[in-house]
């Protein structure tokens, strides 16, 4: 956004030529109202409604006891149909990278129990407290893990130190893509939403083809090593998973593999879950027994890119490679995006 805000600034100072000057601001007003409603489209939304009253907050004892390590022997023992406990994992990263089709896989899984919508408790509801965050979970018996998915997570600053005072256990897991590619991605979504939207170029950069517009959220998302930085003030390395946008694609059986390894579970979601459909371009469930028809995500998912010149899409390469390098460092991963 800081980028329009220069041109506004720049065009403004040279017009001041009497009554030219209503009829020369026209185009920057149409400019600045789709802006507006682009920056409305970004405002958070409401938290979701709790699956029942909020009963009295948890204490020390009870948030610790409730809430474990995944994989590990020591899992609360449910009591009747199973109770509501803190997530023990997390998607937390990120967005337009995979982390619907992610939680969709893993939901196959008999001893996953996740939710379904984004609670976005981290970062937009946390006054809400731990006892109304705890109340949106599914119910789980002995040996299953609760999860959830808000990958904004990522990206929040107070994220990280919130789901530590959580619980310190806790394992996170970041779905990763081409940043240059996610944030085209991103773009067509909002551009989905908000016909009208200035150009991919007209965002991405200051003035033209000048600086990057870090300010601008599809842009600084993908600065992968930064955000991490953050994180690993609070948590160790080895409690994060990170995984290949990429490869959820073209292997979504062995990345999910991974994901199972890393949460303890046995393997039981594997390549026989799976087809890729050649029109999403993307990988979709089988059907499952007693159902008429494969399991593909929404329409929204696997949605056509807009055309991006490739002197852009050059630009925002070279920008992105030293920040991908330290990530590949920091993960101990080469993601191959340069």
């Amino acid at each position: 956004m800081a980028g329009s805000g220069g041109a506004v600034g720049g065009q403004g100072a040279g017009a001041g030529q009497g009554a030219a000057l209503p009829a020369s601001r026209a185009p920057l007003l149409l400019v600045v109202l789709v802006l507006g409603a682009y920056c409305l489209r970004a405002l958070p939304s409401r938290c979701p409604p709790a699956a029942r009253a909020p009963g009295p907050a948890p204490t020390p004892a009870e948030t610790s006891s409730s809430v474990r390590r995944p994989g590990a022997t020591d899992l609360p023992v449910a009591i009747g149909p199973g109770r509501r406990r803190f997530p023990q994992a997390l998607i937390v990263g990120v967005k337009k990278g995979g982390t619907r089709a992610l939680l969709e896989f893993l939901r196959l899984h008999p001893d996953v129990r996740a939710l379904g919508s984004e609670p976005h408790f981290f970062d937009r509801c946390y006054e809400r407290g731990l006892a109304w965050y705890r109340s949106l979970m599914p119910r789980t018996l002995d040996g299953q893990i609760t999860m959830e998915k808000t990958p904004s997570y990522f990206v929040t600053r107070e994220a990280p130190r919130r789901i530590h005072a959580m619980s310190p256990d806790t394992k996170l897991i970041v779905v990763v893509r081409n940043p240059v590619t996610r944030a085209i991605s991103d773009y067509a979504q909002t551009l989905s939403k908000t016909p009208g939207l200035p150009s991919f170029r007209a965002l991405a950069f200051r003035h033209g083809l000048g600086p990057v517009d870090t300010a601008w959220s599809a842009v600084r998302i993908g600065l992968y090593a930064q955000h991490l930085d953050n994180w690993l003030r609070y948590f160790p390395l080895s409690h994060f998973l990170f995984v290949s946008g990429e490869r959820l694609v073209s292997d979504p059986a062995g990345e999910v593999g991974r994901v199972q390894d890393f949460l303890g579970l046995k393997r039981v979601v594997t390549d026989k879950h799976f087809y890729f459909n050649v029109t999403k371009g993307f990988p979709c469930l089988q059907k499952a027994q007693g159902s008429r028809r494969p399991r593909c995500l929404g329409k929204s998912k696997g949605r056509p890119h807009p055309r991006v010149a490739q002197a852009v899409v050059r630009r925002l390469q070279d920008f992105y490679r030293p920040f991908n390098h330290k990530f590949y460092q920091m993960t101990g991963q080469d993601f191959g995006w340069d």
